[in-house]
């Protein structure tokens, strides 16, 4: 049997595949299956089940997310980290992060909305996000665009947008357990925060809480986006080193 190193060379990967992409290869492979492609036993002995994701250094995250063109100042000239993102922003904000618009493959049909008029500044990004099912509409035909998310809502929103790992089960409790106030995490937003959590994508406080039910505020969006933009311009790390697989000849 052919060890994981000779049948994908590390060289050929790099070169072929989306950072991202290759970390979710990498991932699945890492926590295993019984379709791995060789047994779990083995590579439990080789590495740890959960490899870490490098911790990543970024320099001022509003900074960062101003020159990205991402998001931009009010008005007044000043960013107020301290503001609430609206659910219209964060459409807004994936958008123009995800590139959603070529998502949307042969699918024109407008979303009628009674709380989006096409008159509304985000009309044709809220279409967007609705029509790649990016987010949903708390009712049918209702938006909500001015209603503030909070933490859990937003980062899940945009793991969604970015790539969910399918971590099984107890790996996604395994992930959430190293935070205090996990239990506070809706039950539908676990897989997701648990992909932010796992890619660094969660500014946390001193004390290590996610604070998922507070509301999401520009300054976090920055943390997030700045990040993300740091994630892309890596290259995925492998989680396992070559000598550490047996050679089956």
């Amino acid at each position: 049997m052919r060890s994981p190193q000779n049948l994908f060379p590390e060289t050929v990967m790099r070169q072929i595949v989306n950072p991202r992409i290759f970390t979710t290869f990498a991932l699945l492979l890492a926590i295993g299956s019984t379709r791995a492609i060789m047994p779990i036993a083995a590579f439990a002995q080789a590495a740890d089940p959960l490899p870490p994701v490098p911790t990543v250094e970024v320099g001022d995250p509003i900074e960062r997310v101003l020159e990205s063109g991402l998001m931009s100042n009010a008005a007044d000239g000043k960013f107020h980290a301290e503001r609430v993102i609206s659910r219209a922003e964060l459409a807004t904000i994936l958008v123009d992060t995800f590139n959603l618009e070529q998502r949307v493959t042969g699918n024109n049909e407008v979303v009628p909305l009674k709380d989006v008029p096409k008159s509304h500044w985000a009309y044709g990004k809220i279409q967007t996000v609705l029509r790649t099912k990016t987010m949903t509409g708390y009712y049918p035909g209702e938006f909500y665009p001015n209603q503030r998310i909070n933490r859990a809502e937003a980062m899940a929103i945009f793991a969604n947008a970015y790539g969910v790992f399918q971590f099984p089960t107890e790996t996604i409790d395994r992930v959430l357990a190293m935070y205090p106030d996990a239990d506070q995490i809706p039950t539908w937003a676990r897989k997701s925060m648990a992909t932010a959590l796992y890619e660094q994508f969660v500014n946390l406080d001193n004390g290590g809480l996610i604070k998922p039910l507070e509301p999401m505020t520009r300054g976090d969006m920055a943390y997030v986006l700045s990040q993300y933009l740091t994630r892309l311009d890596q290259t995925a790390p492998l989680p396992w080193s070559s000598e550490e697989f047996p050679q089956n000849n």
